[in-house]
């Protein structure tokens, strides 16, 4: 039974939910990170200081330092998060995301290879490398129909897509060819709290809540399917513990909304929590621009890991992104420095 895991990215958004989950849960998690832009060791103050935690900054594609900790730590199973996620980003600088999506993991692939080769065999046979990609490797589907499942072809269409369609295939390859116990997750949209304000959510909530115009690529027409990401750790817990070795398991919080839905949401919430003097904040809404290579919808079906392992999200929509909102308004000294940071200046606050 695994109890003593390497979670990568683990200061990152999803990897933060995940690391206070396992060590809360009673896990021996040892978190690798980098510390890149997105990566925030205060998203980890609440397990920082537990007898079960481990931080350590390194770049995943350090080989010797993976391969170290592996050994040192006795660790039995690895939960891959660290990735560059940013569309918008990608499109900039799209050799970043091969960098760290791609040869960063083919590097860690090598070092899980060489542990668990070295293991014996009983702790051999429970060890996994557990992989977790997103839902933006199908590419899109249209407006009114279709679900992506586990058999659905890629078709990526960002840079970003891109590199974790390629970083997906390696780890199967590892699989296929060396034998690696691996499991993989796709994911939908996560949003909840801790989440890095350059995503649609977070940068909405904090707009809004400073009364700046709010952004929206083209129409606003654009259906994601929203997880709320304790759910999302939730479930990641189970596919590294429960999953089949080899299977690829969907993960989506069957909330469907258009991003302009969403908007209009947060706006309505904060309105509701701090209203505004003289305005409602559904007219701070502006249409921009559409973005190149925009997936029109993204849509999952989870019913395997329902089957599986037993998973359900358990935050609607509505009641989660009311927790968000609640979670950026309580906690004023997380996100207040990274506004007012140098790449605050540059990057927040252009377009939603």
């Amino acid at each position: 039974m695994i109890r003593r895991v390497l979670v990568t990215g683990g200061a990152g958004f999803i990897g933060s939910a995940v690391c206070r989950r396992l060590v809360a849960r009673g896990y021996h998690v040892v978190c690798l990170d980098k510390l890149t832009y997105a990566g925030n060791r205060a998203s980890l103050r609440d397990v920082a200081a537990a007898p079960n935690f481990r931080f350590v900054e390194a770049d995943i594609a350090d080989t010797a330092t993976a391969l170290r900790l592996l050994r040192e730590e006795r660790l039995e199973g690895i939960m891959h998060l660290a990735a560059e996620t940013h569309v918008d980003r990608s499109i900039d600088s799209p050799a970043a995301f091969v960098e760290t999506n791609v040869v960063g993991t083919v590097r860690l692939l090598d070092a899980a290879l060489e542990h668990w080769r070295s293991l014996p065999s009983g702790e051999r046979d429970a060890f996994r490398f557990h992989h977790v990609s997103t839902d933006e490797v199908f590419g899109d589907l249209p407006f009114d129909s279709g679900v992506f499942t586990e058999t659905t072809p890629y078709a990526p269409s960002s840079p970003y897509s891109a590199s974790k369609a390629a970083s997906d295939h390696f780890v199967r390859a590892w699989h296929e060819t060396y034998a690696l116990p691996v499991v993989l997750s796709n994911c939908s949209n996560n949003y909840g709290p801790w989440h890095f304000p350059e995503k649609l959510i977070p940068l909405t909530i904090l707009n809004a809540l400073e009364g700046k115009k709010l952004p929206v690529y083209g129409r606003g027409e654009n259906v994601r399917d929203w997880l709320y990401v304790e759910d999302h750790a939730d479930a990641l817990e189970k596919v590294l513990t429960q999953g089949r070795v080899g299977e690829t398991y969907l993960i989506g919080g069957r909330a469907e909304a258009t991003n302009l839905s969403v908007v209009e949401s947060i706006c309505d919430i904060l309105d509701a929590r701090q209203p505004l003097s003289g305005t409602r904040r559904r007219s701070l809404i502006t249409f921009v621009a559409d973005r190149p290579g925009h997936d029109r919808r993204y849509a999952i079906d989870p019913a395997k890991a329902g089957r599986e392992l037993g998973w359900a999200p358990r935050e609607s929509f509505a009641t989660g992104l009311a927790c968000t909102v609640d979670w950026y308004l309580a906690n004023r000294d997380w996100w207040e420095p990274i506004r007012a940071s140098t790449y605050a200046g540059e990057r927040l606050g252009k377009v939603v």
